[in-house]
């Protein structure tokens, strides 16, 4: 039985591409550039930002956001970054009876700006506020309490089959792999997004698995 279910954020909710923009503007290189550099780590299955330390070797990336925050230059997130399915899936499955939370690996800096959003969702929280970040079990032990049910009853929905995936399954709960942005294309069809209960490629046919399930 589901009675709650849990969301990534990056490619899952939002796109992370005015995030990446705003650090190739910041370190001075073109966008393109890095785009193509993350997708290198992504393909590597290396930390996308790693990115950032080939554009700028030794860069403090945490020192560097805080620098860009002083500047102005911080992190946004508005509307026009969430996927257009977003807002109504949230609101489907929460119609549904189901408890909706968020949990990803963000900055707590992101999980005011998403909380500014007002999504449809019954709980939100981030890996900057928890100080433990996925693929740590810590994080899926926090997000089952977060969800307020037993793992086995909490779904958890993310592009990543590495640090969504498999670490949910193997912290006790189930698991969806969205075909969605550069990790959920690129490995698709790997062993671990083949370890997903749920395979979609939209948020709207999540919806209508959840129901079947």
């Amino acid at each position: 039985m589901i009675r709650a279910v849990a969301f990534d954020v990056g490619e899952t909710l939002i796109r992370d591409d005015r995030g990446w923009g705003a650090w190739a503007d910041w370190l001075g290189v073109n966008r393109h550039t890095l785009s193509a550099l993350v997708g290198a780590m992504v393909a590597h299955g290396r930390d996308n930002a790693d990115a950032l330390r080939l554009v700028r070797p030794g860069i403090d990336v945490e020192a560097e956001r805080a620098a860009m925050e002083r500047a102005g230059r911080g992190e946004v997130l508005d509307e026009s970054d969430l996927y257009p399915d977003v807002r109504p899936a949230l609101a489907a499955l929460r119609a549904e009876g189901l408890r909706v939370v968020v949990a990803g690996n963000q900055t707590s800096r992101a999980a005011e700006l998403l909380r500014a959003l007002d999504l449809p969702v019954d709980a939100l929280a981030t890996s900057g506020e928890w100080g433990v970040a996925k693929p740590a079990r810590e994080f899926f032990a926090r997000t089952v309490e977060l969800a307020g049910v037993p793992a086995g009853e909490v779904l958890y929905v993310g592009d990543h089959p590495q640090n969504d995936v498999v670490p949910a399954r193997a912290a006790g709960l189930r698991a969806v792999h969205l075909r969605r942005g550069p990790f959920g294309h690129l490995w698709a069809d790997s062993e671990d997004a083949q370890a997903a209960e749920v395979r979609v490629g939209n948020l709207t046919d999540l919806v209508a698995a959840v129901r079947s399930l």
